[in-house]
């Protein structure tokens, strides 16, 4: 597992060294804006524990995973009252550019390709 300081999160989001626009936060997750947002509406949901992926978590963490799980419920419940939709996913292995648990959530017109 690298270094919680080596991934992108931990080294740069969570410590505030790259400000970005939060949508929600507590003391155990962080949601923030999606700086190149692949969807109109775009939020990052990701514990602030180094966690690499969604496989690493342990049963330790169960309660981490329920305060993350009610977090991506409450954003996703948010985007379908003002959208009416709504994509929540989180990657694994090649597919994941950080090493660091997070989820995607999003709604819109896609604005990028993947």
């Amino acid at each position: 597992m690298p270094e919680p300081s080596c991934d992108f999160y931990c080294g740069k989001i969570l410590t505030g060294e790259l400000s970005v626009p939060v949508y929600f936060e507590n003391d155990q997750v962080f949601a923030f804006h999606h700086t190149n947002p692949l969807w109109e509406n775009h939020v990052v949901l990701l514990p602030k524990k180094h966690i690499e992926s969604l496989l690493a978590l342990e049963e330790a963490d169960n309660d981490l995973l329920l305060e993350l799980m009610r977090t991506a419920k409450m954003i996703a419940g948010d985007f379908m009252a003002r959208f009416g939709a709504a994509r929540v996913y989180t990657n694994l292995g090649d597919y994941q550019s950080s090493k660091h648990l997070h989820w995607h959530i999003g709604s819109g017109e896609q604005l990028r390709p993947y």
